[in-house]
């Protein structure tokens, strides 16, 4: 079974040995994405905007599939700090609509570039 390989330049590119994402079939896999600004290529420091520009590369990678994010079955998000959990459900409201996706949220001791989130999503298209 092959797999395609999805990348736009709407959402930062990979900063390692992986694609953005990988879509077979009907379903398609983003990596986890930091919230980097894929225009500046900067990590803003604050949480809130990390958090929105993560949820909105996640967006343009799942767009640039053919899909929108009412296709997202799965969400796992990533967190440096859990004091940020009621911040990051406000902003996945933002870009998520009842009925919400299944989801899923971890402590982690750090991130890549020293990022405060992560997200990574599993959608059908």
């Amino acid at each position: 079974m092959s797999h395609e390989i999805i990348h736009t330049d709407n959402a930062p590119a990979a900063i390692g040995p992986y694609s953005q994402a990988t879509k077979g079939e009907a379903n398609l896999f983003t990596s986890g994405q930091l919230g980097i600004d894929p225009k500046s290529g900067e990590l803003p420091a604050d949480f809130e905007a990390q958090a929105r520009l993560a949820f909105s590369n996640v967006k343009a990678i799942v767009e640039a599939a053919g899909g929108d994010m009412t296709n997202i079955m799965k969400v796992t998000i990533f967190l440096t700090d859990m004091a940020n959990f009621p911040v990051v459900n406000a902003v996945m409201q933002e870009f998520c609509q009842s009925p919400y996706p299944a989801r899923s949220c971890f402590a982690v001791a750090a991130l890549p570039k020293g990022g405060l989130v992560e997200v990574e999503a599993i959608a059908r298209i």
